[in-house]
């Protein structure tokens, strides 16, 4: 019988870009699997291009491999084409640094970082041949455990993992291997392993709590076992300084979605806009010291060769001082080809000189995120900006040169109305006509409108996402509007995706058979436009009788239930209603009040 590591070698030429399962990068860590206490997989439910580019998983891949007692390996979702050679050689889905089959490790663990994944996570599931239900899974098979920010509501998934951890993995991880090497010594139970573990801050069992329904609608959670505490509250790591950070980070054999160096500046935002899960669920907010991020970026270049560092946050612009960082920086890698990138710019005249200052002369596009396109509107959302800080910051980065901006906007906030969407349209025509007149260019203008999403944690976990037929109605209404706008190019999310994406944010437990069954009906890869379909999920909701509509679509009362009560993000449900609150007030203030 031929071994995993030569079926591979006969697989692997007959797939598109085989160096996604080849697993032998630089800078990959390969460790004897008889030598440590305890093995995990990480597995990244997407394509190896798509997980590559994710901190997260570069840094749990530091956190655990530098122990002498633990590894830790990688696995993604196969593309297609090698899905399907495996299932037809049958050749069961397998870490990329040794090569071992997943079942064989004593933890796997999913990083969930989108809704529209979940699929996913249910086909590596089965193609590790591990049982897909907790309860159906035996001693000798691993502990799912799952992370990420979709873990601050995972009861659609919550039958499918024995464990979430909730909040920073650098915290929260090294405490369950420690834990889990104890219990094994002394020859516990996979039960007695998980109760040992449910009275650990930021640990979440979901068998030892019970969804309670009343007429067909989620009513509260019920605990199952002693072991488990009433809430799960996050973990937060205090000191980014004293954190492992990977300064020495794979590099792929093809390029990632983002194939460039990363540090992170810091860890949460104080920008407090109200539709924002990672504002509220990285809270508070931590810096690293400058002296750390020059360290890390003096070591992360000398063992990469990367030739573009991204120097990444929420809102990179709020670091203190981050221009005097940036020189610092490169003074330091004076004399080579480094390129410095902040990805995440506010609107405002600062952000033009910092992306003036890490551009040196190269003039691509600048982005900015007004989000809503009228003043009410902005006050709603918490978007504290204004118009003229938008005509201001392009006119400065006009007068730098630049010729080329993208704009981000949503469609569907609380209280919006059809002219709030005719707005957009309405501002991008006065910016290019502004740009044109003051400025004598004619300015490349950029426009990606997203349909908003009600996320848990947040002030408006409360709000509605508008039905989907309204959804198509404003996508609608968006392109007339845009017509006489010949010089500005506009794209818009999928109604569809969006509208699966409020589902499982917003749903609970009755949501598991659904993934089941839209998996089993061919469902994969839903966060891309050539897999996705919404006729076929259309047909799995109808065959289950699910109304999907109740979940994406339903308003919220204060003091209704939520299928996520129970796990605490750090802010108090009642702060979130008092920010609901202010928000809904805004909505009434005349639209010539001032921004918040």
């Amino acid at each position: 019988m031929l071994s995993l590591e030569k079926k591979l070698q006969l697989l692997l030429p007959r797939v598109q870009k085989p160096a996604r399962y080849l697993g032998n990068e630089w800078n990959a860590i390969k460790k004897d699997h008889r030598s440590v206490q305890v093995r995990m997989a990480l597995l990244f439910p997407d394509l190896y291009e798509v997980g590559m580019s994710n901190l997260g998983l570069k840094i749990l891949y530091e956190v655990v491999n530098r122990r002498q007692d633990a590894l830790l390996e990688r696995a993604f979702a196969p593309a297609v084409d090698m899905e399907e050679l495996m299932r037809r050689e049958n050749v069961p889905l397998f870490s990329l640094e040794s090569k071992v089959p997943l079942r064989c490790f004593d933890l796997i663990g999913f990083s969930l970082q989108y809704e529209l994944s979940y699929t996913n996570v249910l086909n590596m599931l089965d193609l590790a041949g591990v049982p897909l239900y907790s309860c159906q899974r035996s001693e000798e098979d691993p502990l799912v455990v799952g992370g990420g920010p979709c873990v601050f509501n995972p009861e659609p998934l919550a039958p499918f993992f024995d464990l979430f951890l909730l909040g920073d993995g650098e915290e929260a991880l090294p405490e369950l291997l420690d834990r889990w090497i104890a219990m094994r010594r002394q020859n516990l139970s996979r039960r007695e392993i998980l109760a040992g573990l449910a009275a650990v801050p930021g640990f979440y069992i979901p068998s030892f709590y019970e969804p309670v329904y009343s007429e067909g609608r989620f009513s509260g959670i019920k605990r199952l076992a002693e072991e488990a505490p009433p809430t799960v509250s996050k973990r937060s790591v205090a000191d980014l300084n004293s954190v492992p950070y990977p300064v020495a980070p794979i590099v792929s054999h093809i390029p990632a979605v983002h194939d460039r160096a990363v540090i992170e500046l810091f860890r949460g935002c104080a920008r407090g806009c109200r539709f924002c899960q990672a504002g509220v669920i990285y809270r508070p907010v931590r810096r690293r010291s400058p002296e750390n991020l020059k360290n890390i970026a003096r070591q992360t270049l000398h063992a990469t060769g990367y030739e573009e560092m991204s120097l990444s946050s929420l809102s990179s612009s709020d670091y203190p001082r981050v221009d005097n960082l940036i020189k610092e920086l490169e003074e330091e890698s004076a004399g080579s080809r480094v390129k410095y990138s902040l990805p995440s710019l506010r609107l405002d005249s600062f952000s033009v000189k910092l992306a003036d200052q890490v551009h040196q002369g190269r003039r691509g596009s600048l982005t900015f995120a007004p989000e809503a396109a009228t003043a009410r509107l902005r006050r709603v959302i918490g978007k504290n900006i204004s118009e003229a800080d938008l005509f201001t910051a392009t006119g400065d980065a006009v007068r730098a040169g630049w010729q080329a901006f993208k704009l981000y906007f949503m469609i569907g906030l609380p209280t919006e109305t059809d002219d709030d969407v005719k707005a957009i349209a309405a501002l991008c025509r006065k910016l290019v006509d502004t740009l044109r007149r003051e400025h004598g260019i004619r300015p490349r203008l950029s426009v990606s409108v997203s349909t908003f999403v009600p996320k848990p944690h947040t002030p408006f976990q409360w709000e509605p996402q508008i039905p989907l037929p309204l959804i198509l109605k404003r996508q609608k209404l968006l392109q007339e509007s845009f017509k006489p706008l010949r010089s500005v190019s506009l794209s818009w999310h999928d109604a569809g995706s969006s509208f699966l994406e409020a589902v499982f944010a917003r749903g609970d437990r009755t949501l598991a058979p659904l993934l089941e069954h839209a998996w089993r009906c061919g469902c994969r890869f839903d966060g891309w436009s050539d897999h996705f379909s919404f006729d076929r999920w259309r047909d799995a909701f109808n065959d289950l009788n699910l109304r999907a509509e109740l979940y994406a679509n339903r308003r919220f009362n204060y003091d209704d239930p939520l299928p996520w009560d129970h796990l605490e993000s750090g802010t108090a449900k009642t702060a979130l209603i008092k920010e609901h609150m202010r928000a809904m007030q805004a909505a009434l203030e005349p639209e010539g009040a001032k921004s918040l």
